[in-house]
This record gives C-alpha cells, structure tokens and sequence, in this order.
C-alpha cells in the first residue's frame, strides 16, 4: 500500500482513533487480505448486516408464528408441500419462508423434512415470546416512518391501546392488556424471586400487579406470605389468584395505598409511565410502609452510561410508542427512590436484562 492509497490526515492514536480506522476503505481492504483481522471483519460485518436486516426477520418470525409453522413442527417433522397445504401459502413461498426460518435457526432441514431446532422448540416453550410477536404489528405500524415518529410528527397507535395508563379504558381493553402481561410476567416473576429475598416479609402488596401473576408465582414459592393485589377496579376483575391474596381495586393516581403491609412490589410499572406519576407512586408506597418496609422494583432498564441493545432499543422505543413512561436506567430509579425517602438496600441485579432488573428499597 503506498502513501496516496492511505488517507491524507493521520489517524493517530487517540480514543477515537479506532472508529476512524474503521471508517477508512483502505483499512477494510487490508482487513480483507490479513488472517488474524479477517475473521474480526467477517463478525463484524455479519452483526452489522444483522442491525440491517432486523425488520425482515422479525417479520419472518411474525409469518411463521400467525401461520403456525413452528406448532406444527413441534408435532414432528414436515415436508415443505406439507407445511404449504396446512398454512395456504402456495408451496414455493412456503420454502422461502422455511429456508429463512432455517437461517434464524428455529427449523432445520433433516432428510427431506423440516424439522424444529432446538431454538425453535424454546421459542414455543418460553412464556409470553408468542404473545409479544402477535403484539409487535402494532408498534411496527406506528414504526413505518421512523423519522416523522422520532420527531415527534405521528399520533401512534399504541398509544391508544394502553389506556389503563392513564386510568381509563373498558373492560375488553383491560382484558387484552391483561392476557399479554400475564403471558409475560412468568420469566420476570421468575427472575424477580431468584433476585430478591423476601425473608423477615410478613405481608407483600403488589401495586399494578394487573390480574396478579406475579403474586400467583410469590404465592407458588412462600405459600405462607400474605399477598395483596392492588389495580384498577376494571383489571383486578379479571383476577384469578391463590386464597391467600386479598384484592384491593383502587388506582395509585386517585387513592392512598393500603397500609399493614411490610413490602411493596412494582414490577413493570415504573416504566409505563411519566417521572412525575413516578414521583407520586414512589412517595405513596413510601407512606404506606412502615418503617423498614422494603421496596421492590423491578423492570426493564436502560443500560445508561452504557447503553443495552436489548433495553435501549426495543423497550426505549416501545415506551417513547406509548407516549407515557420511558426506560430509565438503574441510576435514575434509584434517585427517584432516594428523592422519596428509600435507602437503597440493593443496587440493580440483573439475570437477563430483557426479561427484567431489580432495585431494592428500605423506607
């Protein structure tokens, strides 16, 4: 390579000396020709056009869930013909579809039939995973021009499809919701009980605990513990919990929460919506704990400083969607739980930050 192919300025060795690097033609062709950088290139390459590509599996994996490919292959191998005639797609885009359901490794192609993968197979198994896809042609629609949404300039749908947020909303509307967080709430309520200890807890009160699954799995794991759910009056009659739950229909906006208990649980709360509702809840559950009442929060949350592919892209744009809440990171919880009167107990633990993070408070 000679001095004219190299660019005119010098690189440098500064902190961003490397994405300069990597913005240089000439550096991706030497890549290209070295052992040790060519696999990094390759990798590289491969992640970015995954970032490019994002929308097109999602909808793959949208075509393949309403079409039932996926059920049908749980119940044993399939040829494409077959595939075909049970979801009425004409066969050849059949095999397209099964081809790029091959490629995101939830189906594999074993001696002429079509068979699950393990991924595949997970993907039916994981609570709440199907629900969401059915869900995201909404947040997609309201995505179809991201610019005029960024900027502000579009009313999305989403918005209206939540709400209870705001207090409102019937009946049939409480009971979409509803579906669609219990069919989820199994992994967080798993991951939130595998975080927190609820030792020395006599009473727990779940606030916006919707028809109470989580309340169902705490009941599960301390069948002793006294349980209280607390939502909407329009939710809560929706419930179906363990007789140890008692439930308080009341709205944490208009009503002071109930006091006697020694715990306070929001889980996936916080982030549907604004820091003055936020502000206010905090404050309540503070005033409805005694002293030495813990403070559970858990939900998704920004990787802040450091920001997380899962929880700053999707649940950062779905909640900016709802045009209510907003994913904040550890951080900001933590100073709105400080700024109400909580001592932090425990900093953000995390087992799968796109399943939920937890925050520990002691009033």
């Amino acid at each position: 390579m000679t001095q004219t192919d190299m660019p005119g300025a010098p690189l440098g060795t500064g902190p961003g000396w490397a994405v300069r690097l990597a913005g240089q033609g000439w550096f991706h062709r030497l890549c290209a020709r070295v052992p040790g950088l060519r696999q990094v290139a390759r990798a590289e390459g491969a992640a970015l056009f995954e970032v490019v590509s994002g929308f097109v599996r999602s909808q793959v994996l949208l075509a393949l869930v309403e079409l039932r490919v996926l059920h049908r292959l749980a119940e044993g191998p399939a040829d494409t013909a077959t595939l075909a005639l049970a979801a009425g797609v004409p066969e050849a885009r059949m095999q397209i579809l099964a081809q790029a359901g091959a490629g995101l490794r939830l189906m594999k192609l074993k001696r002429g039939g079509w068979q699950l993968t393990t991924r595949g197979a997970a993907f039916l198994a994981v609570p709440g995973l199907e629900g969401m896809v059915r869900h995201h042609p909404v947040l997609y629609g309201d995505l179809a021009d991201p610019v005029a949404f960024f900027r502000g300039e579009t009313r999305p749908e989403l918005a209206g499809f939540w709400p209870y947020v705001f207090g409102g909303g019937d009946a049939a509307t409480a009971a979409r919701y509803s579906r669609l967080m219990a069919e989820s709430q199994a992994l967080v309520a798993e991951d939130t009980l595998r975080l927190v200890s609820l030792r020395g807890v006599t009473h727990l009160m779940d606030v916006g605990g919707g028809t109470g699954a989580f309340l169902a799995a705490v009941a599960a794991s301390h069948p002793s513990l006294r349980l209280t759910l607390f939502d909407l009056p329009v939710v809560v009659a929706g419930a179906r919990v363990p007789p140890q739950v008692a439930v308080v229909p009341g709205s944490f906006r208009d009503d002071p929460l109930p006091r006697g208990r020694d715990a306070i649980s929001l889980i996936r709360v916080l982030y549907d919506h604004a820091d003055a509702t936020v502000a206010a809840l905090l404050s309540a559950c503070h005033a409805a704990l005694p002293e030495g009442g813990r403070l559970i929060v858990s939900e998704p949350m920004s990787g802040g400083a450091r920001p997380d592919p899962a929880t700053d892209v999707y649940f950062a744009v779905y909640t900016l969607a709802m045009e209510t809440g907003r994913t904040r990171s550890a951080a900001e919880i933590a100073g709105l739980m400080q700024a109400a009167g909580f001592r932090l107990e425990q900093g953000a633990k995390s087992l799968r930050p796109y399943v939920t993070s937890v925050l520990v408070g002691r009033r």
